[in-house]
């Protein structure tokens, strides 16, 4: 059977990285939705909690803007 989770059962592997560049940057989970908003990409502040938390999934297009918004590598999002 398949499990689509990460190691320590969350959604995504991406979410811990999120967390700490966004906090780094000093910008909150609103402002950076609103930066994701602005790129395009419709999301808002519970998206960007539940992403952190391991709560919900990550699209690759996603993961796309969220590089592009933090100025990283998707690499670094996933590493």
């Amino acid at each position: 059977m398949f499990i689509n989770k990460s190691n320590d059962g969350s959604n995504n592997v991406c979410g811990k990285n999120i967390a700490v560049i966004r906090k780094s940057m000093n910008i909150s989970q609103r402002e950076l939705a609103d930066r994701l908003q602005l790129a395009g990409l419709d999301i808002d502040k519970n998206a960007i909690q539940r992403i952190e938390c391991g709560k919900r999934f990550v699209t690759d297009i996603e993961l796309i803007y969220i590089s592009n918004v933090l100025n990283v590598s998707f690499e670094v999002l996933l590493n």
